[in-house]
């Protein structure tokens, strides 16, 4: 089985704003909720089976008591900030697993997720829906791999390293010494990418330099390496059969008048069985998955 996991609040974030690009300022109460619910259903169409969503219940998390600086709400726009619980809600109702975090961040949800459906033999790839660089620390050879939704890149271990300079596991030092701007922490001065890589590649990790190489700046950057270190071990779902999807429930009939489209229901419907006619076509007959598609 191919798992998937969804970065739920940026693809929140992604449908409202790419609806802002035509809808002239009228936003709908539950217009990005809707985007991603058809996403979703977009990929069971094509024939994801095992899906999960991770989601910022809250934005603050343990991470803003170590770094003052780090992200908050503080600027979302109330439309957009007023669809978070609902999205959660109505994913649930359509069926699909979803996780939304709390002290922790939807990052480290997927991270868990992936790490928990890594260690079953049965999965055959993990795929993390996501742009977010910190992400690129749970790649795993071509095992687990993160699709970044602009140009639809598909990155492996070696895609991490052609991209950052580095390999998968030395991601949160290098994003400990370059700085991560969405996150609001700023790195260590005078190191960028080139210098970062070339220092980690040399090296190891942060713990490992000479003293002289960071000096004064070790405690930050030990700190930043602290914040950009991904949880795993958040205890998500004891098995990925509970990823499985087997339609929505009743209550998705009430959020689809509520979300007010009406292709949701025909649409999950129409997924529904499709899906019973996959399990019933000869495998070497069955359309790929959209990540089974070569990398590009």
């Amino acid at each position: 089985m191919i798992v998937h996991l969804i970065d739920g609040t940026y693809e929140l974030f992604r449908h409202f704003y790419g609806q802002r690009s035509w809808n002239q300022g009228k936003d709908k109460p539950f217009g990005a909720v809707a985007g991603v619910l058809h996403s979703i259903l977009e990929m069971v169409e094509t024939g994801a089976t095992h899906v999960g969503v991770a989601t910022d219940h809250v934005i603050e998390s343990f991470r803003n008591d170590l770094w003052p600086d780090y992200k908050t709400g503080e600027g979302i726009e109330p439309v957009l900030y007023s669809q978070f619980l609902p999205l959660e809600d109505a994913l649930t109702a359509m069926g699909v697993a979803v996780w939304p975090m709390i002290e922790l961040e939807a990052d480290d949800g997927l991270a868990s997720a992936a790490h928990l459906a890594d260690q079953d033999p049965r999965v055959e790839k993990v795929c993390i829906w996501a742009n977010d660089k910190d992400l690129a620390q749970c790649v795993r050879g071509n095992r687990v791999v993160q699709i970044v939704r602009k140009g639809m890149q598909i990155r492996d271990a070696a895609g991490v390293r052609k991209k950052f300079g580095v390999d998968p596991e030395l991601i949160p030092d290098f994003l400990a010494l370059v700085g991560d701007a969405q996150d609001g922490y700023p790195g260590i001065r005078g190191i960028g990418p080139s210098t970062a890589a070339n220092l980690l590649n040399r090296f190891g990790p942060i713990e490992s330099f000479p003293p002289e190489k960071l000096g004064g700046a070790l405690e930050n950057a030990i700190l930043f390496k602290t914040l950009a270190t991904l949880k795993t071990d958040a205890p998500l779902f004891a098995n990925v059969d509970e990823m499985e999807w087997k339609g929505p429930t009743a209550a998705f009939t009430d959020w689809a008048t509520r979300i007010d489209d009406k292709r949701l229901l025909a649409r999950a419907q129409g997924a529904i069985d499709k899906r019973d006619h996959q399990r019933t076509t000869p495998r070497d007959e069955a359309p790929k998955t959209v990540m089974e598609e070569p990398a590009p």
